[in-house]
């Protein structure tokens, strides 16, 4: 029996008949909010990797102005892609639909954002839980992130939320989870069963944890214990993001991301300055 029924019962807005061009729409507002998203995360990556920017040799704004223009055009591409794709297997962006599309009010209520949020919170909390078990086992840092006030800290923690719940989900949501199942259904024929949706969201999930390792790696080395880690504690969260973007869209994988990155860069360094999530 074929799935699409359900799929479109779960967000029919992501699948309604769209142009190239009302994609090409949609994706250009997204690749202008990861072009500003990209650059924000600058000064964050700056705190975490000082010994690696004090080698560049221009100022901060203009590595982030390219940075920016560059995300911009990638990830506006990525997400086009991602639309178009997702037509064949019920996934994509419900809420921007609405709004640039359609010109109606979304459907709040079967978009549900309060929940996806405190979703996002929770799979924070549990990485904030597990991560002092984990950290018993790292090797000593080989470069610590720059001292900071808490402040300052989870200013740039803000900053960079915005990348995280913008970008990383644009890239590994919308793009390589829609791409994974919009494969599967071309080798089939029909819209993939659930069980390929949710080995495309374990996938991207890893993936996700995977771009954290040049991160982990320039602060402790990349010792299986960090990769274990990294792998861990972010695939945690982006099986959650997954399954959001799955049933309500990749506007609400972004709000579930974006709140626990709230968490995890901003609530943690104020009430526990020196925590590293």
């Amino acid at each position: 029996m074929s799935t699409a029924p359900s799929m479109a019962a779960a967000h029919p807005a992501s699948i309604a008949p769209a142009t190239t061009l009302q994609d090409l729409k949609i994706a250009a507002a997204w690749g202008v909010l990861s072009g500003l998203a990209a650059a924000a995360l600058i000064p964050y990556v700056a705190q975490l990797m000082p010994e690696v920017f004090a080698k560049v040799p221009v100022p901060l704004a203009v590595v982030a102005a390219a940075q920016g223009a560059q995300a911009m055009v990638v990830v506006g591409l990525l997400a086009w892609l991602g639309l178009r794709m997702g037509h064949r297997v019920g996934l994509g962006s419900p809420l921007m639909h609405a709004w640039l599309v359609r010109r109606q009010r979304p459907d709040w209520a079967r978009l549900r954002p309060v929940q996806a949020a405190l979703l996002g919170i929770a799979a924070a909390v549990a990485i904030l839980a597990l991560a002092p078990l984990v950290d018993r086992a790292l090797p000593p840092m080989l470069h610590p992130p720059a001292t900071a006030g808490s402040g300052t800290t989870a200013f740039n923690g803000f900053l960079a939320s915005f990348y995280g719940g913008i970008v990383e989900e644009l890239m590994l949501r919308l793009f390589l989870m829609t791409l994974l199942l919009w494969l599967a259904a071309r080798l089939r024929g029909r819209t993939p069963p659930a069980w390929a949706y949710w080995c495309a969201i374990v996938a991207a999930a890893l993936l996700f944890g995977a771009g954290h390792l040049p991160a982990a790696a320039q602060v402790w080395g990349l010792e299986p214990v960090v990769v274990l880690r990294t792998l861990l504690l972010n695939g945690i969260a982006g099986v959650a993001f997954g399954w959001l973007y799955w049933k309500r869209g990749i506007e609400m994988a972004m709000l579930a991301h974006f709140s626990a990155d709230l968490v995890l860069h901003v609530a943690a360094p104020l009430l526990a300055p020196g925590s590293m999530p």
